[in-house]
This record gives structure tokens, sequence and C-alpha cells, in this order.
């Protein structure tokens, strides 16, 4: 900033000094995750079909969990988120075990001077959650494919018999009766 006086000349007063750094391999990246914040901090992601993956961001670590019930395919997505987080840096090597509540697997994120960790994980669990869509895309489309093939089927594979009544007692064994067959000759062999 230039104040003019008349009986001094120029005077120069120091003003605010504004610098703008463009970085030309600097990005951006932007992408969208279903994510909620606990009330102690955690980041709750629930994007996956079969897995729901908490961030504890106090304990630096990354916890999958069954959505619903645990089997291999829910094992099987652990594996590979841990394999994927492990692979990119995220996750120490040696820190991927099992959870203590049954199913889950848990790994601890490494400690960054450079970059925010936990930025870095969301940024790498979106990426491993978008390489995932293809089969869970393909999974839930064999499964209405066999819902549809059950409940309409098609010319080849229907019954003769058409749309059956419901009825309360259907075929020659009946079940309500004073001498059903079931009641008298239960566990004799």
């Amino acid at each position: 900033m230039f104040e003019f006086k008349r009986d001094i000349g120029i005077h120069i007063t120091p003003g605010p000094v504004g610098i703008k750094i463009n970085n030309p391999h600097e990005r951006t990246t932007k992408f969208e995750m279903n994510i909620r914040k606990a009330l102690n901090g955690d980041l709750l992601v629930f994007d996956h079909a079969d897995i729901d993956v908490v961030l504890m961001v106090e304990k630096k670590k990354i916890v999958a969990f069954p959505k619903d019930l645990m089997s291999e395919v829910v094992y099987g997505a652990e594996s590979r988120l841990m394999e994927w987080m492990r692979q990119n840096g995220i996750i120490e090597y040696d820190s991927i075990q099992g959870g203590n509540v049954y199913g889950s697997l848990e790994g601890k994120i490494h400690e960054s001077k450079e970059r925010d960790s936990i930025k870095s994980t969301i940024y790498q669990l979106s990426e491993w959650i978008q390489s995932e869509a293809p089969s869970s895309k393909m999974k839930k489309g064999h499964d209405d494919m066999v819902q549809d093939a059950q409940l309409k089927p098609d010319e080849e594979n229907h019954t003769e018999l058409g749309e059956v009544p419901h009825a309360e007692e259907k075929g020659s064994i009946v079940q309500h009766s004073m001498f059903a067959p079931y009641l008298y000759g239960r566990y004799t062999y």
C-alpha cells in the first residue's frame, strides 16, 4: 500500500502479502461414499454389499465387520480389503489379525509425516469399493435371475397344473385326525 505525503515524499507501509502457489502435480479427486461419523469420531463406511468398515481415528485402525452373516464370502471380502490396504501401504504388514468381534478383521494404519493417514485410508477404501463394484453387481444380477426363475418360470420350466389353490389339507395323508399316521408311529423304528 502506498501513501503520499507532501513533505516527505513516498511512504511505504507494509501490508499483507498474498502468495498463491500453483502446483501442477497436485490433483483433486472427487468420490462419493456412504460414510457416517460415530459419537467417538470413528468413521463408519457402509458401501460394500457384504461388509461394513470402521475407521478408528483415535486408535489408527481399520476394522471390517460382516454385514449380515459370517461366511466364506464375507471373509473373502475382508481379506481382499486388508490385502488391498497392505499392498497400497496403508496398513502395517504384520498387523492384520482377527478382531475381538466374531468374524471381524482389523489392521493398524501407518503413521505418516507427509500425508494425512486417515484421508489416504478413505481414498484407498473408495478405490477398493469401486474395484469390488462389478462383482457385487454380477452377484446381485445372478440372485435376481435365480429368484425370477423360481417365482416366474418360463414355459419350459413350469408345471401343467397352473396355479394350485391353498387348502387346509392336501394329499392322502390326514394330519389333524384322531388316527393321524404320524402320531402313533413316532420314534418307533
